[in-house]
Formats: C-alpha cells, structure tokens, sequence
C-alpha cells in the first residue's frame, strides 16, 4: 500500500493509523522514514509484506524540495531553531550548476545531530531534544545520482535529487549552503519515489484510511510484484509443500544461473526468497504464508 503522507505527522503515526483500522494483530510497517515535516511516498507494508522490508531497503530514493538560504537551523528544517545567519548570494544557471556536479557522485556526508541514529542506545533527536551535548555524528559516504539546483524569487532554490539510500537531504541542503558562501536549512521536502515505488501510483492517507474504514483494502501490491528486479523460479506443488517445510533442498535442479537472491513461487504466489549457494544448492532466506 502506497500512502501519499502530508506534512506535520511521523511516519510512526501514518503506520498507527493503518493498523488501527486492520484486523487486531495485524502487523504493519512502513518503509524509509519521512521526518514529519515532509511529505511524499511512504510504502506500507501491511501483513506478511513486512517480510519484504530487508529486500526493498536499498532502493534508490527520489526527491523534490525548497532549500532556503541565508540561515541554518538546528534541525536542519523548518522545526527548529535558527543558529547561524549569512548573506544571501547572487544565484547564477552556471554558479548553480557548478555545486550540483560537486555533490554528484559519491560524496561524504555528516548526518544531522537531531537524527534517527543511535548513540549508546539512543536516538540521537532524543538527546538532543533533552538538551544534552550531542557531538556530531561520523562522516560517511553516500551517493547522489543526479542532482538539480533551480534559484527561485528570493533567498530560496528549488532542487530534484535521487540518491542512495542513506542520503541525508538536509545535510545536502545544508552543504549546499556552505557551498555558496551561505548558510542554509530546507523549508520543504517531498519524495516521488522510493525504489520501484512512485508518487504516481501513491494515495493520500485521509484517502487510505476511508477506504479501510469501509473495510476494503484496495491499492494493494501482491508480494511476488513487490520484488519485479529479483529472479524467480516457478516450483510444482510437491515442490512447494516441501520448501513450506524448510527442505531447501526441494530446490536442486531450479537454481537460477544467474545465483544470488531468488523468488520462489508457486501458483502465481511468492513462497520464499531464497539464496543460491551453489549451481546445484541454496538455502532458505524468507518463507511467506501463501
């Protein structure tokens, strides 16, 4: 299920009021964070599907946003508290490009303080929300595929980017500041795709919840869709009543040549990610309840 979330919610809440309107028990999740002021794509994995979530994780991500220039917050966003101020510079087409292609590529970066990341156990928001000294976060290394700096009216530029997963987009914003002599934060941030995810096929949550509330549960993707990049092998009943029972070796003779992850699926329906070890051999990963 592809949710649209708005603004001024987390992504925690988005997933609270999906499973409120499931049966009880019902697992549910939801993957790549979205801090709460941005808005975009948010798949949810409702069910078996949260099986899914090691596999789709290291998606590419896409997104749009308004970078302001002249200040940097504490967040890095709009939430927080303005720390440092600078001069607006004069935003050039050549000037601006010449920063895009500095962050193209694999670029080190420095996550925000006020982060999901754990120190000693804790999330590093928590203890900055706290008031304790926070040191920042190592540097690590990330990739930009593309990236797109437009000026808009003012003191503020419009970007698209698409990256690796991992990328921090308000430490983007934020070097990108620094990079022009300025300081800077971002004011809005949206992501359009998440891996094979996209805004396009993504329904806004009052949307989502209505329908469920009706006790439907339609724009759902099936488990065997969800993973279009990954071989697959169809396996026969007798074979799928053994793989059920975790004899991996039921798999012997279907072992996909190209090796690595595989679906397995029987009747249409995926019944296990497995991993090949051999041209003859694999072993189990992740069985689905069909």
């Amino acid at each position: 299920m592809l949710a649209d979330k708005p603004a001024g919610i987390t992504s925690a809440e988005v997933v609270r009021r999906v499973k409120h309107r499931l049966a009880k028990d019902t697992r549910v999740g939801h993957l790549g964070t979205l801090d709460p002021f941005a808005t975009g794509l948010l798949p949810i994995l409702i069910g078996e599907a949260t099986k899914l979530a090691p596999f789709l994780q290291e998606g590419e991500k896409e997104y749009t946003g308004i970078i302001r220039l002249g200040a940097e917050t504490d967040t890095l966003d709009p939430t927080g508290t303005v720390i440092r101020t600078a001069a607006i510079p004069a935003l050039e087409a050549a000037q601006l490009a010449e920063v895009a292609a500095r962050f193209t590529g694999i670029i080190e970066q420095r996550p925000p303080i006020f982060s999901a990341l754990k120190r000693d156990g804790v999330r590093l928001y928590e203890l900055a929300r706290r008031g304790a000294e926070v040191a920042p976060p190592d540097v690590r290394q990330v990739e930009v595929r593309m990236i797109e700096l437009a000026a808009m009216a003012g003191d503020a530029l419009r970007f698209r980017v698409r990256c690796s997963t991992g990328t921090y987009v308000r430490s983007l914003a934020r070097d990108i500041g620094l990079a022009l002599d300025s300081a800077a934060y971002l004011i809005e941030l949206r992501r359009t795709r998440n891996g094979i995810f996209t805004i396009d096929d993504a329904v806004p949550l009052d949307g989502l919840i209505a329908v469920l509330e009706q006790g439907e549960a339609p724009y759902l993707t099936t488990l065997r869709e969800a993973l279009p990049g990954m071989e697959e092998v169809e396996v026969t009943a007798a074979v799928a009543g053994r793989i059920r029972n975790g004899d991996a070796s039921a798999l012997a003779g279907d072992i996909p040549r190209g090796g690595g992850l595989f679906k397995v699926v029987s009747g249409g329906r995926l019944l296990a990610v497995a991993r090949a070890t051999s041209r003859a051999t694999a072993t189990l990963v992740r069985g689905f309840v069909a």
